[in-house]
């Protein structure tokens, strides 16, 4: 897609803090991005990163209390999402964004068949009568890859293994044909087989339906195959963001650069361990004001502590349309 060109969903200053006992947490701070039709976006971070809360602040998924979409705007078809009412959200959420969660079994409903669970967002949304619902509920199933859909469709999620009750729930997800597509880590709990399943019919979908994805992970293996762009995340805020082949080629954050090195190799080219991160990700108790990655970073000086780094572009293009980085650290300069 060109430069200039409108994006599906356009994220500008994000943050969400949450109200706890012992004060106030800032999970999402000032993030911003966007997503481009038919693309797909990875995000990367470890766990606590505020990858998912970052998605969740969006579309209001969010307890609240004790959760608090501070600041931020997030259009969708020129509509900002967190001025809508409640009502309004709630049909965005089923007919324009469609969330697919890491542990089916959790966010399936044990007590209603998986029919039930994928007619609904079609008799709310689309105003589809019962039948006709049953009936596109049964395609769906189908284009996920689950054989004998219509037999299926009486079942109940314990009769589904994992891999399928993930295929059930991306099912539910695309039922309205939403325009953008979130899956938050949705192949974590399947085995490598499965896993790799689940992503190639990801793929075939895309292909197929022509929809924009946000895939969050913490696995850049994941993305590398998948993903048109990466965008890094750490301490609640993004420090990356740069085409998938840029990324993995010119890794620019000390954070990123790490990351890639705990990625095994199959080429045996490793000359060493596997390598880790040191120390723990930060405690997000006050508003940044210093970068949240200098206490585990072997690249850090004096200006790190003292001020927050503002994401600046690396191949001239503008922030959030080529490659981008938020870092003091010049790996081209003399602080290398």
């Amino acid at each position: 897609m060109a430069d200039g060109a409108a994006p599906v969903l356009d994220v500008r200053g994000l943050k969400t803090v949450f109200r706890t006992r012992g004060g106030e947490v800032h999970a999402v701070n000032s993030v911003s991005f966007h997503l481009d039709p038919g693309e797909l976006l990875g995000v990367v971070g470890e766990s606590g990163s505020g990858k998912s809360v970052t998605m969740m602040s969006l579309i209001g998924l969010l307890p609240s209390p004790p959760a608090d979409v501070r600041e931020g705007q997030v259009f969708l078809d020129g509509r900002d999402l967190l001025k809508i009412s409640a009502d309004e959200l709630r049909d965005v959420r089923g007919a324009k964004i469609g969330f697919v969660f890491q542990d089916p079994m959790t966010s399936l409903n044990p007590v209603f068949t998986v029919g039930n669970q994928i007619m609904e967002p079609l008799v709310r949304h689309m105003g589809l009568t019962k039948k006709q619902a049953r009936t596109r509920a049964a395609e769906l199933l189908a284009l996920v890859g689950i054989p004998d859909a219509e037999k299926r469709l009486d079942a109940y999620p314990h009769q589904f293994s994992g891999g399928m009750r993930q295929r059930v729930m991306i099912a539910i997800a695309l039922a309205c044909d939403p325009d953008v597509l979130i899956a938050d880590e949705p192949t974590t709990a399947l085995d490598v087989t499965i896993q790799a399943q689940i992503l190639e019919l990801v793929k075939g979908l895309r292909q197929k339906l022509g929809m924009a994805i946000v895939w969050i992970t913490h696995d850049l293996g994941v993305i590398a195959g998948i993903a048109d762009r990466v965008m890094v995340m750490y301490g609640g805020q993004v420090v990356e963001q740069a085409p998938v082949k840029e990324l993995f080629a010119n890794p620019r954050h000390p954070y990123t650069r790490a990351l890639l090195k705990t990625i095994p190799s199959l080429t045996g080219e490793r000359e060493s361990r596997l390598q880790v991160i040191e120390g723990q990700p930060p405690i997000l108790s006050g508003a940044p004001t210093a970068c949240p990655f200098r206490a585990r970073c072997a690249h850090a000086f004096d200006r790190c502590s003292a001020e927050n780094p503002l994401r600046r572009a690396v191949d001239g293009k503008p922030v959030g349309r080529g490659h981008d980085v938020a870092c003091h650290w010049d790996p081209e300069a003399a602080h290398a």
